[in-house]
């Protein structure tokens, strides 16, 4: 089989709206302005709905748009820098930085038992016993930024066994205070582009499927994996910066051609 050239391949029209929707966006428009609908901006630019839907749902990744439940689309705000902390952070919790505890429960419930990829991640900290699920959301300038989900297996903090509320924010905040007395060894962090999820669309006033940042953070002490921290942050109006972090490391997973 021969090589395609990139060199060869025509620009997608949607790629070229997009670029066109952006000036209009800069000159036509300021920030939290709601748009026409599809309709009216497809007759006015001269294209297809499909391609003109596509041409939004790019500016939408890129953060010039957000679309509302109940308003539709407006232009978005600047990004915010939002700090994601360094490996030299410590456990959830230990300072305030916007976050607000919700609520939380052990996984009795079948809603809240951990995904396969967060039991991967804690391992054999989790292996037949219950997982503590902290829910906290991230306020920005007002706005909910982040919804963070963190699991910590019960044996990391074997203190909540006196514990009588079942759940609430007074079980959240003993889950943290049982956790920050345990001697973290380390940290690690990656992101991802995701969608949103409807529970955290509904936490951060996003549609499901929304584009955001995913941020999952594994905590270490000498035993192991002690608590995993899952992120969801709003990929239209954030910027997360790593302002006292090391080296970045950037992979990849290696795909098998059939």
């Amino acid at each position: 089989m021969g090589t395609t050239q990139l060199e060869t391949v025509p620009e997608p029209k949607y790629w070229h709206l997009k670029t066109v929707l952006s000036e209009a966006l800069d000159q036509d428009f300021a920030v939290g302005e709601i748009l026409p609908n599809e309709r009216e901006l497809a007759a006015r630019f001269g294209v297809a709905r499909a391609t003109l839907r596509q041409a939004l749902e790019q500016l939408e990744l890129e953060g010039r748009l957000q679309r509302r439940r109940g308003v539709g689309t407006t232009v978005a705000p600047p990004r915010v820098g939002v700090a994601v902390g360094s490996a030299g952070q410590g456990w959830p919790g230990e300072s305030v930085d916007g976050w607000e505890l919700v609520d939380a429960d052990g996984t009795a419930a079948a809603a809240a038992l951990p995904s396969a990829a967060v039991l991967k991640l804690l391992g054999g900290a989790a292996a037949d016993q219950p997982v503590h699920i902290v829910r906290r959301t991230r306020v920005s300038h007002g706005q909910a930024v982040a919804a963070e989900l963190l699991y910590v297996p019960a044996a990391s903090v074997p203190g909540l066994s006196a514990i009588d509320d079942p759940a609430g924010t007074a079980r959240a905040r003993a889950v943290l205070r049982e956790l920050q007395r345990l001697a973290l060894d380390g940290q690690d962090r990656s992101v991802e582009l995701g969608s949103a999820r409807a529970d955290d669309a509904k936490e951060l006033d996003r549609l499901p499927g929304a584009p955001v940042l995913v941020v999952t953070t594994r905590y270490f002490t000498a035993a192991g994996t002690a608590a995993v921290s899952v992120a969801t942050y709003r990929a239209d109006t954030c910027r997360l910066t790593f302002a006292d972090s090391g080296d970045v490391e950037i992979t990849h997973e290696a795909r098998v051609a059939s």
